[in-house]
């Protein structure tokens, strides 16, 4: 577990790009034993989405044919459990790593920086995905499909429409997703039993630095000031974050 100094030192840059933190009137929310069934169930959806984020993005951009049809292929037992009923947890056991490796296109301008550093934040979310899921069957908690909160959608209709604009706003997006994340663990963390608080604090390192490489990546690609891009989709967020929402999920605003 982490000591509580290291979590004050990792949660330090993320208060100070987050715009705005998270509003009591959610952890109250979030604390009602009732709602530990829609917060895990949310929490390991975002896990698949934000791994699935992170592959398309590659794919689009970076990688060449045979690493696109990998990726493909590494994703689809987790597709085939979440959005098909097929699979159990018994079928996922050890499916996070990926057995090829996965190259850039000759072409691409994007190096294989990018590659890397989104290849190993998927085999993070995706084993995150995995002990959620353990979670949940630990506490006899059947999974279901729900909808996706207003949240990523409401980010990602800010993007630019024009390259290499829409691929520094996708960047910038995932920064912001990883970033308020690591901040609701951490926030929800001291209200949680003890199993579940481990589990929370455990996923900050990843989470921490999931939102930094978003951002050193947005920055490389930039190649120049992106300060006032960063603070535009900052006062977006922090819209999206304290203003009424209407469905409680794990990036909802203030509960309606």
């Amino acid at each position: 577990m982490i000591q509580e100094d290291a979590i004050q030192q990792l949660l330090q840059p993320i208060n100070q790009f987050l715009q705005c933190s998270t509003p009591d009137e959610w952890i109250t929310e979030a604390r009602k034993p009732e709602n530990l069934r829609v917060l895990l169930l949310d929490h390991l959806l975002c896990e698949l989405k934000a791994g699935q984020s992170a592959m398309y993005l590659i794919r689009k951009y970076a990688v060449d044919q045979t690493s696109q049809h990998s990726l493909l292929d590494w994703f689809k037992p987790y597709e085939d459990f979440a959005y098909r009923d097929l699979g159990s947890i018994e079928t996922l056991k050890g499916k996070s790593q990926i057995s090829k490796a996965i190259m850039a296109k000759s072409d691409s301008p994007y190096s294989q920086d990018l590659i890397d550093k989104m290849v190993l934040l998927i085999k993070e979310e995706l084993h995150h995905f995995y002990q959620v899921l353990e979670i949940m069957e630990q506490r006899g908690i059947a999974y279901e499909s729900i909808p996706a909160s207003r949240y990523a959608k409401g980010l990602l209709s800010h993007m630019k429409t024009h390259e290499p604009q829409t691929l520094i706003d996708k960047l910038i997006v995932g920064a912001y997703i990883e970033a308020r994340s690591c901040e609701r663990f951490a926030k929800l963390a001291p209200y949680l039993d003890e199993d579940m608080a481990r589990f929370y604090i455990s996923l900050l390192r990843s989470e921490a630095r999931h939102y930094q490489d978003y951002l050193t990546l947005a920055e490389q690609i930039a190649g120049k000031d992106i300060s006032e891009r960063i603070a535009y989709f900052g006062r977006v967020e922090a819209e999206l974050i304290s203003t009424p929402d209407q469905e409680f999920k794990f990036h909802s605003g203030i509960p309606a």
